[in-house]
């Protein structure tokens, strides 16, 4: 990281990086992705979550090897490290697409609905761009330096959906990465073409959280043996704490809502 990027962070709460993936990594993941939308058709990413406007994937570390080396990148977890003071685990990887012509915003919001504590940041988030993200196709939005007032947006504003006098579009080509303060204020806009919006989200938390997708519950036995000692610890597979906090958080489902 150079000493600007990490002063960005620190005090605007997020960063873009362009060509973060490579021309191959970006045409696999996206026909990976397309895949996987085909296969699941209605049912994709019912196991966690679906919106009326868009397409959701859950669970994308047991459905490709591919998408580990999203999750294990070691570039993204110098960011990551950097924010979460070192102290992070991956706690879902998930695929998002704005239908066409989509005519609702997401509310803006924290992710996991929690703010810092005295340690400090306790969520970490990075949009892996699939697509370009551009004014009229709803690219995220985002109002820098709201990870440092303490407060939810849902708690303060009338009208979450709302556009708001502080917000910045993420505009960006295809293969940049977005990489924020999950507790700054953000969410996606609306879809004003004829294309899909498509994104991947690899969000993490700090190791004193539940994992928002219970990776060691979730994740096939031939996964589980197949991912590096590296890998296994970004999951937790080997973490009594987490499993602690995932089974109380989450339950059966290995799924928090």
């Amino acid at each position: 990281m150079t000493e600007a990027e990490k002063r960005q962070l620190d005090e605007q709460g997020y960063i873009i990086v362009p060509e973060f993936m490579d021309d191959h990594l970006l045409r696999e993941l996206r026909v990976q992705v397309e895949a996987l939308f085909e296969q699941e058709g209605e049912n994709a990413g019912h196991e966690f979550r679906q919106e009326p406007f868009a397409r959701r994937l859950a669970n994308l570390v047991d459905k490709g090897e591919i998408f580990e080396q999203v999750v294990a990148d070691s570039r993204l977890l110098v960011y990551l490290s950097h924010v979460l003071n070192g102290s992070f685990k991956l706690s879902s990887l998930n695929a998002r697409s704005t239908n066409p012509y989509a005519p609702e915003a997401q509310p803006l919001h924290v992710d996991m609905g929690v703010l810092p504590d005295e340690i400090g940041p306790r969520v970490f988030n990075s949009v892996w761009l699939l697509d370009d993200f551009t004014e009229e196709n709803g690219a995220t939005r985002l109002i820098p330096g709201s990870h440092l007032w303490g407060r939810l947006p849902q708690d303060v504003l009338k009208d979450p959906t709302a556009p708001h006098p502080q917000e910045i579009l993420v505009l960006a080509p295809a293969g940049s990465v977005a990489i924020y303060n999950a507790h700054v204020w953000h969410g996606g806009t609306a879809n004003q073409t004829g294309r899909h919006r498509r994104a991947l989200h690899a969000f993490y938390v700090r190791r004193d959280l539940p994992q928002q997708q219970w990776q060691k519950k979730l994740l096939s036995a031939e996964t589980q043996a197949r991912v590096s000692p590296m890998t296994r610890y970004l999951l937790a597979l080997d973490d009594p704490m987490n499993d602690q906090l995932c089974a109380e958080g989450s339950g059966r489902s290995g799924f928090l809502k």
